[in-house]
């Protein structure tokens, strides 16, 4: 029998499932694996001064001679984001389009390989043959520009990943998704589609971009005296396109500000995907020399992260931009779960400083990248697939578009909600889960990549609910004496001027402690130090209810 019918097809999720980013997905067959995006997510609230959260690669680094390319769909963090890292790694070849590619490059320009990258520009309609596999990269809308789904064809058949994407008729740059080679897939026979899940609990269509585009319009119309502040994701090159257009209409110019939508406004325009009239973009450091009526602000900030160049204009910290009753800030954007205190900062700052603020769904100033239920169902009509396995979100919108799927008549025991690193196998004799494969979260805080984990996020937790206690002594071990100390600091537990009396009290039980133990010839230094803690927490949790972290510093003389 040839190897081909042997092989098992293996589809392994290491990220976007069960969670919103960091995707990443694991197909292989044979000898071959080909890595479909490589995304981070940001970090949730209990993990204190992370920065990102990347997958765990273990995996793939053991079978790095197996690895054909990564593939990716579209240039969103949530599905680039985590290359810098992983490519510190492994070398495989990357293949993107080109406004993807174009932000990778600046992106990977930030970080320092071990060794030049090898990234392979392609466009929709493109096959790429690596091993037994090959991918074609096929159109799609999302919020942001070339977007593509990836039909993977196996020697077992056809998979269908979706990337992220919605239907939209009328979008900006003019090119519909493609459901024509979505059909003709469909008709030749999908093996497994693999769909996104985001708005999966959403009724209806999702709105086209240009609906955006005619709120812009009215709100330019009605505030002609004011100078207006835009803020949406920079990646949303449509969007900024929308904006630059209706602005050039009224006369008005363009100035962009914030790090990110600065590089990708940068790379968009250079590559050709926006369209910029002579004369209309400006610096930021020439505002100055225009009215405010005669001025739009693209900014970044819409999600009200700190540090960004909307907070820093709402909290008078901007280098150039100083907001007032003149001005009209317009959130284009809905906040992303979790998000929504860090917008409602803003919003209250901006308010109470005069500025009218739109923020409004009676003004349709944003509109989602993301397929609704009947583009779903409209998909999943179009490829007929015989297995279903939706991503790309918590487990309720997984659940949801599983549901969706059993409506569109795919058998119960074809659809598989999996898990971050479960094993779905695929062969002649059908699909089933079979083992799982290491897994999991990798948390880059600065420079260091996985040096934070979970003991070091405990203790962080730990300090920031209830300080620290730091004892610190020094000893003669072998006379059994007490040399100095003990001396304490206490950082984030009480204001020691004000609790002289509970400071004296703990050191005279760490005296007691110290002398008992040197006395008792029990003078292990880690003994001590655990009697210590015992000591005090008891002390301490007795007298405040509180259990601070203690740190014996005992120095043997």
């Amino acid at each position: 029998m040839p190897k081909k019918e042997k092989s098992k097809l293996r589809i392994i999720p290491l990220g976007g499932i069960g969670e919103i980013g960091k995707n990443l997905t694991v197909i292989e067959y044979g000898e071959d694996i080909i890595i479909v995006d490589c995304g981070l997510a940001f970090p949730d609230e209990d993990m204190l001064g992370v920065d990102l959260v990347i997958p765990d690669i273990s995996y793939l680094e053991e079978n790095e001679d197996r690895i054909r390319g990564i593939f990716i769909t579209h240039g969103h963090e949530d599905h680039i984001g985590a290359l810098p890292y992983v490519l510190r790694q492994i070398s495989p070849p990357v293949y993107a389009t080109k406004l993807t590619l174009g932000i990778l490059e600046h992106k990977l320009s930030e970080h320092v390989l071990p060794y030049e990258p090898r990234l392979n520009c392609v466009k929709a309609g493109d096959v790429v043959k690596v091993g037994e596999l090959s991918v074609e990269f096929i159109h799609v809308n999302h919020s942001i520009a070339d977007a593509c789904c990836l039909a993977i064809t196996t020697p077992q058949g056809i998979i269908l990943h979706t990337g992220d994407f919605k239907l939209d008729i009328t979008p900006i740059d003019g090119d519909m998704m493609n459901l024509t080679r979505l059909g003709e897939l469909g008709k030749k026979g999908v093996l497994m589609l693999m769909c996104e899940s985001t708005n999966a609990e959403r009724p209806g269509f999702t709105p086209s971009e240009k609906t955006v585009g005619r709120s812009l319009e009215y709100i330019f119309n009605t505030n002609p005296d004011k100078r207006i502040i835009i803020a949406t994701f920079s990646s949303n090159v449509h969007r900024v396109q929308q904006i630059i257009d209706v602005s050039a209409r009224h006369g008005r110019r363009v100035a962009v500000t914030g790090r990110s939508m600065l590089n990708i406004v940068g790379a968009a325009v250079e590559l050709g995907y926006m369209n910029v009239p002579e004369g209309v973009l400006i610096d930021i450091s020439e505002i100055k020399r225009f009215k405010p009526e005669e001025l739009t602000l693209i900014t970044t900030g819409s999600q009200g992260e700190p540090m960004s160049a909307l907070y820093r204009m709402a909290f008078s910290d901007h280098a150039q931009v100083s907001l007032g009753r003149s001005d009209l800030v317009v959130l284009s954007s809905s906040a992303i779960p979790g998000n929504e205190k860090l917008v409602g900062r803003i919003i209250n700052e901006l308010t109470k400083n005069g500025v009218t603020v739109i923020h409004d769904h009676s003004v349709e100033v944003h509109v989602s990248g993301h397929a609704c239920r009947e583009e779903l169902k409209l998909l999943m009509a179009l490829l007929k697939p015989k297995y279903f396995m939706p991503i790309h979100g918590e487990y309720r919108h997984l659940a949801a578009n599983r549901e969706l799927a059993l409506d569109m008549g795919i058998p119960e025991r074809n659809v598989f909600i999996s898990e971050i690193g479960k094993v779905l196998e695929i062969d002649k004799s059908g699909a089933r889960f079979a083992g799982t494969v290491p897994s999991g979260k990798i948390l880059v805080d600065g420079y260091g990549v996985g040096d934070v984990g979970n003991i070091v996020l405990r203790d962080r937790k730990h300090l920031s609910q209830d300080g620290i206690i730091i004892v610190v002594a020094s000893v003669d071990a072998e006379a059994g004496l007490l040399l100095s100390g003990p001396d304490v600091v206490s950082r984030g537990f009480v204001y020691v001027r004000e609790a002289e009396e509970l400071m004296d009290e703990i050191r005279q039980i760490s005296t007691d402690v110290i002398c008992k133990s040197l006395e008792g010839s029990r003078s292990d230094r880690i003994e001590l130090k655990n009697a210590l803690r015992d000591d005090l927490t008891k002390f301490l949790y007795s007298k405040t209810g509180r259990k601070p972290m203690i740190l014996p510093v005992i120095m043997n003389m």
